[in-house]
């Protein structure tokens, strides 16, 4: 397994003061096997790192080798790092709380104090056997934090180590998450990567529901992305299908909570925690009814695109409904604005109006910085139906300035595009073409300077 995107420390870089890193638990003779089938001596394979008396200790369990020292054992023997672990029920380290506080914080969208926590993990070496899940919700929170340069490597190295110890749930969820990065940066391999976490979700048995949901409105957004509206929206009534056969989940995981009480009570400890990890799964599964929600607006908002807004509209109310009953505060300020849209195309202008205000207030209050500046787009259109230009010129540049703050280059490049359109059918020609400019600039920096040269030098 490649490991040199997760900047492991290296045993002989930084301070000798340094705290001694906890050591690794090995499968016996599993150093030597691989040195051996390298063609290894045991200074060549500590090379660089270690000694080779070092390596004879290591090799014959009289010590263990820190994680950053096993990652160098690895990549010489050319060997993934989990082919030398130990099984897991053996090791022990102090990690496991900081990995379900770090999975917290990917849920609840801490994306920065996420990236912070999970490169702190990283350093300090944690259980080889973390280190998939802390690459993968680290690359999450990179995502999340619109950081998606700095996610791809990680998100790489937890696919290799999700295959390598075969955990297939996760590495659907891995790929799947390749996906959604794939899509972020408009790389053609997004629905191909889409397709394969899926594949990789339906060969488990039994087929996960909320991973497959989640990787059905991956694959729809991907559609979307293409402008294939027809898969789009099959992939999207899929996830919904599936989505809300999870409905009506509350009671199950009362039951199951209910015995696994009963259970500890009467002395099988074994059979009740069995039955607690039940409950909570299906909590799980409840809590993906958020999911749904989402797949409900991204479906209302394609059917508009093909001008079903009837469909569409349906679709909607049930977005915003589900928002209502989960207490999805976040989901609900988009929910408006497709709404707010629907209006508009429906020539309902103090309604959008209306809808858009209630969204910008939302997302204020709960600081959604891409939400506000959408919203601002869109009470900036309502200005403009309603012949109010300076208005419609103030909206929209709070809401250029807000995707410049996010760094949101494509949809700032939409932005200067509707307003130069704007401008122009008002007759402001010279404005039209200024922001024709930056639109033109946000999609490709250095094109106008570029063309601006080749001007001159045609003209010499």
């Amino acid at each position: 397994m490649a490991s040199g995107g997760a900047k492991a420390p290296s045993a002989g870089d930084g301070n000798p003061k340094r705290r001694r890193l906890p050591g690794v638990n090995l499968r016996p003779g599993s150093v030597k096997q691989a040195r051996l089938q390298a063609g290894l001596s045991l200074a060549q394979l500590g090379k660089g790192h270690v000694t080779a008396p070092a390596i004879y200790l290591i090799e014959n369990a009289r010590t263990r080798p820190s994680l950053p020292t096993l990652e160098h054992i690895a990549r010489r023997t050319g060997r993934p790092i989990e082919f030398f672990l130990a099984q897991p029920a053996g090791a022990t380290d102090d990690s496991q709380a900081a990995l379900i506080e770090l999975e917290a914080l990917v849920a609840d969208a801490r994306n920065q104090e996420a990236v912070a926590l999970g490169l702190s993990l990283l350093d300090r070496g944690s259980s080889a056997f973390r280190l998939g899940r802390i690459r993968f919700l680290l690359g999450r929170a990179y995502i999340g934090a619109s950081q998606p340069e700095r996610a791809a490597s990680l998100l790489a190295e937890a696919r290799s180590h999700f295959e390598a110890v075969n955990d297939g749930l996760m590495l659907a969820e891995c790929i799947g998450t390749q996906a959604e990065l794939a899509n972020m940066t408009h790389n053609p391999d997004a629905v191909a990567l889409a397709e394969m976490a899926l594949k990789a979700c339906r060969a488990l048995r039994p087929v996960p529901a909320p991973t497959e949901s989640r990787l059905l409105g991956v694959l729809a957004a991907a559609h979307m992305a293409n402008h294939d509206h027809e898969r789009a929206i099959a992939a999207y009534e899929k996830a919904i299908e599936v989505g809300a056969a999870m409905s009506g989940l509350q009671q199950l995981a009362r039951l199951y909570g209910a015995l696994g009480a009963d259970y500890r009570s009467a002395g099988d400890l074994e059979t009740g925690a069995r039955y607690t990890l039940r409950s909570l799964a299906v909590l799980e599964v409840i809590r993906d009814r958020d999911d749904l929600a989402r797949f409900e607006n991204d479906l209302g908002v394609v059917l508009m695109a093909k001008g079903e807004l009837d469909e569409a509209r349906r679709h909607l109310g049930r977005s915003l409904a589900l928002c209502d009953d989960t207490n999805l505060r976040c989901g609900r300020s988009l929910v408006l604005l497709s709404l707010c849209e629907l209006a508009m195309r429906e020539g309902q202008v103090e309604q959008a109006h209306e809808l858009a205000a209630e969204s910008l207030e939302l997302a204020e209050r709960l600081e959604e910085g891409a939400t506000i500046a959408e919203a601002h787009v869109w009470l900036g259109r309502v200005a403009d139906r309603k012949g109010r230009p300076e208005e419609a010129d103030r909206q929209f540049s709070d809401a250029i300035r807000g995707f410049e703050a996010l760094g949101m280059r494509e949809r700032l490049l939409q932005c200067h595009g509707i307003f130069a359109e704007m401008l122009e059918r008002r007759g402001e020609l010279a404005r039209a073409y200024e922001h024709m400019k930056e639109a033109l600039q946000a999609s490709r920096p250095g094109l106008l300077r570029r063309e601006h040269v080749k001007e001159q030098l045609g003209s010499a």
